[in-house]
This record gives C-alpha cells, sequence and structure tokens, in this order.
C-alpha cells in the first residue's frame, strides 16, 4: 500500500540494532545532502562512556550526527542519535524527551516506543524506516507508524547484516516498501523532490 506523506516528510524516523551501524553508515553516505527532513535514529546500544556518533558512522560535511538531548526540536537537517540507556519519544509539540522507563525487549532504548511516539505525534507527516537488529523490537512499532499513515519502509531482509527484526516487522504486516539501502535512499529523495514540487505548486 502506498501512503502520502502530504507535508514532508516532517520526520525520518529509523530503528536498528545488530548490523546496525553499518546500514546506517551506508544510508547516511548516499542519502544526498538535498534531504533535509530531520532524521532521528534509535539504535540499541551499550551503555559507557559517550560515544563519538560522527566517527561511528562516518562524518560528512552537511550531515553532522549529535545525541538527542531532552527538550531538543528535532530542525531541517539533523542527524539525530538517541542516547544509550534512555528512551526516546517524540512529543506532540515538536520537542524530543527522554526517560528511564523500564527497558522494552530487553531494551532502553526501544524502537517500538519511539516508532510508536512519532505515530502518535506526526502520523501521515513521518517515514519510519526499520533496519537490520537481531530481536522483535520495532516491528509493533512500524505497525503503529503504518495505522497512523505513515510511510513504512523496511530493510530487505536478503541485504540486513541480521534479518530478524526485518522479518519480525514482515511477519506482522505488510509495509508500505521493502528496499534496500540503495533504494531506500532514492526513494526518500524522490519523496522529499515530490513534495517540494507540490509546495511550489500550492505558492
Amino acid at each position: 500500500m502506498e501512503t502520502s506523506v502530504s507535508e514532508g516528510p516532517a520526520l525520518l524516523a529509523i530503528g536498528a540494532s545488530a548490523g546496525g551501524v553499518h546500514a546506517i553508515r551506508e544510508l547516511l553516505r548516499i542519502l544526498p545532502d538535498s534531504f533535509t527532513a530531520p532524521i532521528v535514529i534509535v539504535q540499541h546500544l551499550p551503555r559507557g562512556p559517550r560515544l563519538d556518533f560522527n566517527m561511528i558512522y562516518g562524518y560528512r560535511p552537511g550531515r553532522r550526527i549529535v545525541e538527542v538531548e531532552d527538550k531538543m526540536v528535532p530542525r531541517s537537517g539533523d542527524v539525530i542519535m538517541a542516547a544509550p540507556d534512555y528512551h526516546l519519544s517524540a512529543e506532540r509539540d515538536g520537542t524530543l524527551s527522554l526517560s528511564q522507563d523500564a527497558p522494552v525487549h530487553y531494551s532502553r532504548p526501544s524502537i517500538d516506543v519511539f516508532f510508536k511516539s512519532v505515530a502518535l505525534s506526526y502520523g501521515p507527516r513521518s517515514v519510519g524506516f526499520l533496519m537490520s537488529g537481531a530481536n522483535h523490537d520495532g516491528a509493533e512499532g512500524l505497525l503503529h507508524l503504518h495505522r497512523a499513515g505513515a510511510v513504512t519502509l523496511v530493510q530487505d531482509p536478503k541485504e540486513a547484516e541480521n534479518a530478524t527484526m526485518p522479518n519480525s516487522a514482515l511477519a506482522l504486516f505488510e509495509p508500505d516498501h521493502v528496499l534496500t539501502l540503495a533504494e531506500a535512499a532514492r526513494f526518500l529523495k524522490g519523496r522529499q523532490l515530490e513534495n517540494e514540487n507540490l509546495n511550489r505548486r500550492r505558492s
């Protein structure tokens, strides 16, 4: 099913776990700088010293990665990473919030928690992308996004370093698209261009 994003996407929400470092790094590498919707990423990472996300995921000009702060407002061009050991939620007032509620699927941050909050706060103005991972976290949250009218993407299990997470989503429902990372980058670029052209015609 093809779902439209009428005014955006206002947010690209990404979830990943095992194998996700490579997948996220590759998507950010090939996604053009012209894709300016805020990107917010939840990946299962161990608690420990503050991480250098730009070193981990590959810094490039125009695509600097920052760790989320409580009450942060996503802005155009932002790439925001969830903080280890904190659940991340998108609030209706446009801010991002942190909590230390109990782990979900043994994970904190939980992709399900984040995706469900995006479904409530952004609905059809969002895109959800579930990538490589070794557990079931994110599948139910992606379904919530789907039901809220968001565009739902799943990394092709044949490409994913760990296919458990993508396959969990596919076992639960039929997302809008099952794509390789290269296909996802082309899709997201095309989606933004479509909306830019629509906004020009409206103005």
